[in-house]
Parts: C-alpha cells; sequence; structure tokens
C-alpha cells in the first residue's frame, strides 16, 4: 500500500497555494531572482512572498524583511540563500508556522565534513519544528498542471504524462524542451538534493498516487532505504511502469554520486535485481529513459512479439527488421489474405513481404491509412513500426507544378500533411489494442512528425530507439504479470 496524495509530505510542497521566498531581490543574476522570475513567467497563480532585509518590492511583489513580519503563514518556504545563514533562515519559518519548505543552497554534507555537520543541524532545526522539506542541494520542484516552476529554466512547454524524480537538479530543468520535442511533458518533476529530509522513496511513491502521472521516470545515484523503495515500487508497477536509470554502478559513477549529492551507491548486478523483482524497466541512458517513458505512456499492452514493419525504402526497412530482431521482436508472417489486399495498393516492384515497402504506392495520402490498416488488422500481427518520409519534401513541389500560387504553398502543404497525419492517428482508434510506433530520419517538428506527437502517436529519429521502445513496453507488461 502507498499512501494517498494528500498523506504524502510533498503534497504541500508540490501544489502550494502561497510561497514565501527567500532570495530574490531586484538584480537578476542571481539564482533566487532567476527562480522567481522563472515562476512568474510560466503565470503560478499562487501567492508569492518574497522575504528580503532591505527591498520593500521585489519583481513587483511586496517583500517584507522577515518571515517573522508576514500576517499569514505561507504553504511553503523556498530557501536560495548563502549557506551560512540557511539554518536560522529555516528555523524562523518554523517558527512562523510553516511546515514545508525547499532548500536550493548547496554547501552540505556533499561538500565535506563541515558541510554535513552543518546539515545534521540543519536536520534537527527541522525535527524540532516538525519541517518536511526538499534538500538542500536540489531545485525543487516543477508542477506544470499548477503552472508552478521555481526552477532557473523557463518552463516554455506544456504539462505532460511523466513523473520525474531525480537526484540531479539539472535534469528536472533541462529536460522540459527536450521531453515537449519528443511529444512529453512532466506532470511533476522533483529535485530531491541530498535527501535531508524527503528522499527519492517519498518521491516515489508520492508520483505513485499522483493522478497526472502515467509512467514514473527516476534518476538514482544511490537508494539508502532499500527494502522501503522495494515495498514502494512493488505497489505502483502492477498499475503504473517506472523507468529508472541508475549511474552508481561503475567505480567512476560511484565517486560522482558521492561528490554531487552524498550517495552511497551499489554494484549494478544489486541494482538489476531489485529493478527486476519490482517489475521497473531500467533504462541505460538519459535518452533511453524519456524513450521508454513515451512508449509506456501512450501504447497500450501488446499481445505478443510480432512486429511488422511498413516503409518507404527498402534500406530504412531493413535496418529497422535488424533492429527488431535485435530486442526480441518477431517479424510477423503476413497471412496470403492480407497479401493479397496489399497487392492492388502498391506497385509490383516493392515488396508485400514483412518489411511492407509502399513506395510510390497509387494513393499516398489514402494509403496513410490503408496500408498500415490493412497490416494491422491481420492476426499474426502484434505492433506496427511505420517509416516516415515527410510528404512536405514532394508536395512543395507538386504543387508548385500543379500552378498553386506560390504565397497559398505553405498553407496548402500544412493542409494536406495534417490529413495524413490525421489519417495515420485514426489507426490508433481502429486498432486500440495493438501499439503504433514510427520512426523518421529528418526533424521531429516537420509538421507530419509535430501532428503524430502531438496526437500521442510515439515517433522516434531512429529505428533503434523506436525498437527498444517497443521492447521496454513488453518487457514491462510481462513482468507485470509475473508479479
Amino acid at each position: 500500500m502507498i499512501r494517498s496524495i494528500s498523506e504524502s509530505p510533498l503534497y504541500p510542497i508540490v501544489n502550494p497555494k502561497s510561497i514565501a521566498f527567500f532570495g530574490a531581490s531586484n538584480t537578476f543574476m542571481r539564482m533566487g531572482s532567476i527562480m522567481l522570475s522563472s515562476m512568474q513567467a510560466l503565470g503560478y497563480e499562487g501567492k508569492i512572498i518574497p522575504i528580503h532585509p532591505k527591498e520593500k518590492v521585489v519583481r513587483g511583489l511586496a517583500a517584507y524583511p522577515s518571515i517573522l513580519d508576514v500576517p499569514e503563514i505561507p504553504d511553503l518556504a523556498i530557501i536560495v540563500l548563502p549557506t551560512e545563514i540557511v539554518c536560522q533562515t529555516l528555523d524562523d519559518c518554523g517558527k512562523k508556522g510553516i511546515r514545508h519548505a525547499i532548500v536550493v543552497s548547496g554547501g552540505f554534507r556533499e561538500a565535506g565534513p563541515e558541510g554535513a555537520a552543518l546539515q545534521k543541524e540543519l536536520e534537527a532545526i527541522a525535527r524540532r519544528h516538525g519541517i518536511r522539506f526538499l534538500g538542500p542541494n536540489c531545485l525543487g520542484v516543477a508542477n506544470l498542471h499548477l503552472k508552478l516552476n521555481p526552477t532557473p529554466i523557463k518552463a516554455d512547454c506544456k504539462a505532460g504524462f511523466v513523473g520525474l524524480a531525480s537526484q540531479s537538479g539539472s535534469f528536472i530543468t533541462q529536460m522540459f524542451n527536450y521531453l515537449h520535442r519528443h511529444g512529453m511533458g512532466f506532470s511533476a518533476a522533483l529535485s530531491v538534493g541530498n535527501e535531508a529530509s524527503i528522499d527519492i522513496v517519498d518521491c516515489l511513491e508520492y508520483l505513485g498516487a499522483c493522478p497526472n502521472t502515467k509512467v514514473i521516470t527516476l534518476y538514482i545515484e544511490g537508494i539508502n532505504r532499500g527494502s522501503k523503495f522495494v515495498e514502494i515500487a512493488k505497489a505502483i508497477t502492477p498499475r503504473k511502469p517506472i523507468v529508472a536509470l541508475y549511474v552508481g554502478g561503475s567505480e567512476a559513477g560511484k565517486q560522482a554520486g558521492l561528490s554531487h549529492t552524498g550517495s552511497l551507491s551499489g554494484p549494478n548486478e544489486i541494482y538489476d535485481g531489485i529493478f527486476k523483482q519490482c517489475g521497473i524497466i531500467r533504462a541505460k541512458t538519459l535518452t533511453e529513459l524519456f524513450d521508454y517513458a513515451l512508449a509506456l505512456g501512450t501504447l497500450p499492452r501488446p499481445g505478443g512479439n510480432r512486429i511488422v514493419i511498413q516503409t518507404h525504402s527498402g534500406g530504412p526497412g531493413a535496418t529497422a527488421a535488424d533492429a527488431c530482431s535485435r530486442v526480441g521482436l518477431k517479424l510477423s508472417r503476413l497471412s496470403p489474405e492480407t497479401v493479397k489486399k496489399l497487392k492492388p495498393l502498391i506497385p509490383k516492384t516493392a515488396s508485400t513481404a514483412n518489411p511492407v515497402d509502399m513506395t510510390f504506392s497509387k494513393n499516398h495520402a489514402d494509403d496513410y491509412f490503408n496500408i498500415p490498416n490493412i497490416l494491422l488488422s491481420d492476426s499474426e500481427t502484434d505492433m506496427l513500426l511505420a517509416y516516415f518520409v515527410s510528404p512536405g519534401i514532394f508536395l512543395e513541389r507538386i504543387l508548385g507544378e500543379m500552378g498553386v500560387e506560390e504565397n497559398s504553398i505553405n498553407s496548402e502543404m500544412d493542409k494536406l500533411i495534417g490529413d495524413f497525419a490525421q489519417k495515420f492517428v485514426s489507426l490508433t482508434q481502429a486498432h486500440p489494442d495493438k501499439p503504433i510506433v514510427g520512426f523518421t530520419y529528418r526533424s521531429l517538428q516537420e509538421k507530419m512528425v509535430r501532428t503524430l506527437l502531438d496526437c500521442g502517436v510515439p515517433v522516434y529519429q531512429d529505428p533503434e530507439r523506436a525498437a527498444r521502445s517497443l521492447a521496454a513496453v513488453r518487457e514491462y507488461y510481462e513482468r507485470r504479470g509475473k508479479m
């Protein structure tokens, strides 16, 4: 069992209605000022109360010289101050009645013996007042559903379905745009820092209960409460996928984690065993972490490992077939009935074997639906991998040859490409029980691909990433079935 979301110590931190902000000023080039600016830029609708000893107005907001002067009790304190005054600041917050905080400031356990002693003092103050906090040495949280982003990086993206708990602050900020470009967004992103009060296990439990989170991603340098982690993860994975990137298994990773957050790590084999026991999918790279999250957050449970590949060219089809084979996906054998239906739609020179080559198919627009629909209707097929050549490569010239006025070509192209994309998207409604994934060697921001991503169809930039992601989906459901 896991706690309900409202019982989590993270709930007031991720969903605050009012925030006392320490460390922002009218001098922009300071971390606190940049973080407050990010929060204002996204449009956080709660109350922000800057605390500054001298300035009466900070970035257009009424400021107070001390938290003790504030007439109300804020839900949350965010502390971005020099290390030497953090303990006194948290003590003042406790005296005021604040029970939740984010301590961004570094210079604690990760900085050596003196910093470790200072962190113990911070922990003692928190216990005395009943304060639960993230950090120190963290970048806090982002809850884009609440338009909350007190981090240094502006979040120019939409809220989504990916929850992240990270022992690196950078990964909750540097990934905003990356996720958007790849068809995702954060539901909540949590940076734990030194885990003096709230740790990655608490974050995992929160994300497990979060209704906006469809898939959980973890960046791990070390886990201190191993048995509790296993208990929580086992309670979550039967209903929500977890993907983890663990980097402490090598000696280099172990030393980096120790100097970064002071985390204690263990051998790769131990973590492999823990993850398998819990039903967690392990990613080897940050790219895989979010590739798998995209697939697990959008695709249905596959009926098996039989895959059909649709391509516009022989080379990409062969490459995709090889990639699928390497990760345990089996090319499906198309039935005679399926081949019979395909033959009228593609040239005699093209292949109706798997991979199916629809190069120069007779009705390019309609065949964005017709050909894959036939393939997915085959009972021997469990999933589809499609290679996309953006129609825009050809349409501009075709429309020009047809006499379309130059100033109308772009709008006509957008309309046609949008129509192609929607035909393909409709396959997900026609075959809701079969995973459908695409890959392209071109930009993910092209109209065709962007439309697919925005409609929840995963598209990757090479067949290897697509195949690994499909295999990860199958692995998750296989493990879930055994638990």
